[in-house]
């Protein structure tokens, strides 16, 4: 692979974590005041505050997944083994790196991967 190329995937990967890391960190206030709201409501501001804490975790779940993949693919990058499928070794099309700049499987690797997984 390209270093060029290689460089401009990470710095796309170094800003997507920059993001991620700002919006956990607003989720997490976010989450804060929500739990230290403490001011007893009604029933329904209650019912809300639990189903914003719920989605906020899940939501958080989601990011720090995203992080770890990030965080893997610069470390791939390091290694010198970024844009090579996990799995059979082939590169990995430009395309879908651009698109997914942390993907570690080839399209059909993944499709495989997620049938098995069914």
């Amino acid at each position: 692979m390209e270093k060029a190329f290689v460089e401009k995937m990470k710095e796309k990967l170094i800003e997507q974590k920059n993001t991620i890391l700002g919006s956990l960190a607003a989720q997490n206030e976010d989450y804060k005041k929500i739990v230290e709201g403490g001011e007893s409501g009604d029933e329904v501001d209650v019912a809300s505050d639990v189903v914003d804490g719920r989605l906020l975790e899940s939501l958080g779940a989601q990011d720090s997944n995203r992080l770890q993949m990030i965080n893997n693919a610069l470390d791939r990058i390091k290694q010198g083994t970024y844009g090579r499928c996990l799995v059979c070794k082939e590169e990995i099309p430009k395309e879908r790196l651009e698109a997914i700049p942390y993907a570690f499987m080839c399209i059909n690797c993944q499709s495989r991967n997620e049938r098995q997984n069914r």
